[in-house]
């Protein structure tokens, strides 16, 4: 219980706030899957489904445990830099607008699904109607993508190392090599299941916000 106590209080405020509210969200998905993703995962606006609060809520829900895990372990091993570099101010403003983003360039994806859809005539194209309005949207990738754009910016030279495959390159060519992927697929449509513009899009409001910042001389914590 000490060494989780002192892990806690090492991490900076915003990011351990957000890494409790992320696992109280899953354990009470594991409590009351339906109930939660109905109510808090992010569908399409014209989803009888939608609810006003999803495009926030969705981002601290989960689909299961490797989901939860990487997305969190991410957050605390960079979250803790650049809160610390931006402040905590900037980055819960940096976390939400991010995630905020992700919603947005998601759905106007999906905006350009459904009217492809209602554009054609056959059936099969009408059942993809009716799962783009039961397919939820989940998860912190979104402003986790912004995090790790927003630390690939503030520290483009620190060195990143991936478990598997062990590669090392500098942070600004790995996230580039991570946004690339995540443009292939999400293009071609070769990963089924994972929300490739809800990442970029992320990947794309921190890319502007930090460099708004920057611009304005506001970028780094005073």
């Amino acid at each position: 219980m000490a060494f989780q106590s002192n892990f806690l209080e090492r991490i900076p405020t915003v990011t351990r706030s957000l890494l409790i509210i992320n696992v109280i969200m899953f354990v009470a998905t594991l409590i009351n899957e339906n109930f939660m993703i109905g109510t808090f995962a992010m569908f399409y606006p014209a989803s009888p489904l939608f609810r006003w609060w999803q495009p926030l809520t969705h981002m601290f829900m989960h689909g299961g445990w490797w989901h939860i895990f990487f997305n969190m372990y991410t957050l605390v091993m960079f979250g803790m830099v650049v809160e610390q570099a931006l402040g905590t101010k900037k980055f819960l403003i940096l976390y939400f607008v991010t995630g905020l983003g992700a919603a947005a360039l998601h759905t106007g994806v999906e905006w350009l699904q459904y009217h492809q859809a209602l554009a054609a005539a056959d059936t099969a194209l009408t059942q993809d109607v009716i799962d783009l309005f039961r397919t939820p949207m989940v998860g912190a990738s979104g402003a986790i993508y912004g995090v790790l754009v927003a630390f690939a910016m503030l520290y483009p030279e620190a060195r990143m190392t991936l478990i598997f495959p062990p590669v090392t390159l500098d942070a600004k060519w790995m996230v580039a090599i991570f946004i690339g992927i995540e443009l292939l697929t999400g293009i071609t449509g070769t990963q089924m299941g994972v929300a490739h513009f809800a990442h970029l899009g992320g990947a794309l409001f921190g890319f502007l916000l930090v460099l708004y910042w920057r611009k304005r001389g506001e970028l780094w914590r005073r």
